[in-house]
């Protein structure tokens, strides 16, 4: 079995948890497409929900699967967001925003009752921090942003080297809400709560790839199927 086909395999386990009616968070990333794709196969079938995209590039796909949507504008609670994850821990921490997207991500994330995250097996994870950490900033001021978050890694006992991420074109990524990432490579985070919360006091970050109890089920696939990890 194929890493795609991995990750097609916990998207289609993931529509088990779906219903008539219900009212969608759609994440962002290559899992989560697959997931995007399958649901549209489901709408198409008769399946009636309506979903909340976390990107444009999300839109784009559920749109061309024709999926309804909608705005937390429009309404108030979501039944449940699927979404993919760069990393996982036995206890569902979770390190996202590798696709860029991790503020509407969270926002989409804590206004839904539940939240599935779908991945292959190799995204599981003792300890988080493999996978850089992607911290979403506003680019004013930047050296001094740069300068509080390190102090925050420092007081949270975690290091690493910090680099604003560059598109394919090597121009500076911005994100659908204007902002820039900065990537932390600190290879082992020993207490993510804390990280998460020394962030959240740094002027200029917007927001942060660490999602804390967020979310209550990981569906990860592998070779010999699909392993299930919930929230105690």
């Amino acid at each position: 079995m194929t890493l795609d086909e991995m990750k097609r395999q916990a998207a289609a386990k993931a529509l088990d948890h779906v219903s008539d009616g219900m009212k969608l968070g759609l994440g962002t990333g290559s899992t989560a497409k697959h997931f995007i794709e399958l649901l549209g196969e489901r709408v198409s079938g008769g399946l009636k929900v309506i979903g909340v995209p976390t990107s444009e590039t999300t839109r784009t796909e559920a749109e061309r699967c024709g999926i309804p949507l909608t705005t937390l504008d429009q309404i108030d609670r979501l039944d449940l967001t699927v979404d993919g994850a760069d990393e996982i821990d036995g206890a569902l921490n979770a390190i996202k925003g590798g696709g860029g997207a991790l503020l509407r991500e969270k926002i989409v994330a804590a206004a839904s009752d539940r939240m599935i995250v779908i991945a292959d097996d190799s995204k599981a994870v003792e300890t988080l921090g493999r996978f850089p950490l992607p911290v979403e900033v506003i680019p004013f001021g930047l050296a001094a942003t740069q300068r509080a978050i390190a102090k925050a890694f420092a007081e949270t006992g975690v290091s690493g080297q910090m680099k604003v991420r560059k598109s394919d074109g090597g121009h500076v990524f911005v994100t659908d809400d204007g902002h820039w990432i900065i990537d932390a490579d600190l290879g082992r985070i020993s207490d993510p709560p804390r990280l998460a919360n020394a962030l959240t006091t740094v002027p200029g970050v917007v927001e942060h790839g660490l999602f804390i109890r967020l979310a209550s089920l990981a569906l990860l696939a592998g070779p010999s199927g699909i392993r299930t990890i919930e929230r105690r």
